[in-house]
């Protein structure tokens, strides 16, 4: 089932390796009609950890909820599962295959945490939701225009905002495909 208020998403599926990678490309499409093309990849690389996780080491169910929340300049992305066990980072070694997911969301986050959920936890993270893409930043120029990747050029104000919110870019066609 998906539910989608404007800028609210969530969707319920059993974590088996299948419906990840539908997930992924819920998620994918989801930030896309939202105009969050830049978050498409960590977003996405995100919610595949959190449900790797799930489909891994949650007991005794492999049902979840996804969801994806825009506040202010702000995406949350979480999943809720049943299993009331709470994750660890774990120290993986360099030559360990697995152990390194939350690491990851750290990594590529700019929050993340978990919390008890009734009989179950709710893992998530968060990432700047409103931002000029480092490219467009540095592209800027005097005129008031700005050169998006792949050669596509977008209308600026004179005096652009430090902080212009991600829905208001052009999109790129192309852009964040996974």
């Amino acid at each position: 089932m998906i539910r989608q208020p404007s800028r609210h998403c969530t969707v319920e599926l059993q974590a088996l390796p299948a419906r990840i990678g539908q997930v992924r490309r819920i998620v994918s499409a989801q930030l896309r009609y939202w105009r969050l093309d830049a978050l498409i990849d960590p977003a996405a690389l995100g919610v595949t950890e959190l449900l790797a996780n799930v489909h891994q080491h949650a007991a005794p169910s492999k049902q979840c909820t996804v969801e994806l929340l825009v506040l202010l300049d702000q995406l949350t992305v979480s999943v809720r599962d049943l299993d009331p066990r709470l994750p660890r980072v774990q120290a993986a070694g360099s030559l360990d295959t697995e152990g390194r997911g939350l690491s990851l969301i750290a990594a590529l986050s700019e929050s993340w945490g978990v919390r008890p959920d009734g009989g179950g936890k709710v893992v998530w993270f968060t990432l700047p939701a409103l931002t000029l893409a480092p490219e467009e930043a540095v592209r800027r120029t005097s005129t008031g225009r700005s050169s998006c990747t792949r050669g596509v050029t977008a209308h600026a104000p004179a005096e652009p905002p430090l902080r212009t919110p991600v829905e208001t870019r052009p999109r790129v066609r192309g852009a964040g495909v996974g």
